[in-house]
């Protein structure tokens, strides 16, 4: 068994408990108002504007054994530099206000899983990011091609309000082909260790944005 087929089972009940939330069961069947995409995306934006730095510090921090995988964080960098502008051009077509959001604040639950994802290269350990990365590439897959289609037909709204969705979904499928050979190439096990981990542990903070969310709209069950 590969580490990847570890990690996918090792993460499994944490996997279900986010794509059980009412509200992203939900979004995947196009049961939204706008309201609620808006929600979404603009929390979206405030986690995706920190994925190249948050790449940036992982990759200063490696340890001397891992810097083979400094060049998988720059084409990581290269494929996810400029993502965040994507979401505010999305916010844009749906007849909001993109400006609103890049100078707003960000959700606690959006906060806090930022903060552990810094907290996790610069004071536990780098790899643990990759967790994130892991969660968050997954999930996109499932919300971009089962979701994005049908909150369209719903909303009657243009593509050019789905870029983010549409396109970054294409992308991680690519993605997590390039993720499972980089994570199988781990042979310590306090790196495994560290990603399955970080991976539990965002699951839990991911589904917490849109336990947010869903509680601020009324949906919690």
């Amino acid at each position: 068994m590969t580490f990847f087929d570890v990690l996918q089972k090792e993460t499994e009940a944490a996997r279900q408990s986010l794509f059980s939330i009412p509200i992203l069961q939900r979004g995947v069947s196009g049961q939204i108002n706008l309201d609620i995409y808006l929600a979404f995306i603009t929390q979206a934006y405030h986690h995706v504007k920190h994925t190249v730095p948050l790449l940036m510090a992982c990759g200063s921090r490696l340890p001397e054994r891992l810097h083979w995988m400094q060049e998988a964080i720059i084409q990581y960098i290269d494929e996810e530099k400029g993502h965040e502008q994507w979401i505010l051009n999305d916010i844009q077509a749906c007849g909001s206000d993109p400006e609103a959001v890049r100078t707003g604040q960000p959700s606690i639950s959006t906060e806090i899983m930022v903060a552990y994802a810094y907290d996790t290269i610069m004071r536990q350990h780098p790899i643990g990011f990759f967790g994130m990365v892991y969660v968050l590439e997954g999930t996109s897959i499932a919300l971009a091609t089962q979701g994005a289609k049908n909150v369209q037909q719903t909303l009657q709204l243009p593509d050019e309000a789905f870029s983010y969705l549409t396109s970054h979904g294409a992308i991680d499928i690519e993605h997590v082909s390039f993720f499972e050979k980089l994570v199988n190439r781990f042979e310590k096990g306090k790196d495994k260790r560290a990603v399955i981990h970080c991976a539990i542990v965002f699951y839990k903070l991911y589904g917490d944005i849109f336990r947010s969310i869903g509680e601020q709209h009324g949906i919690t069950g």
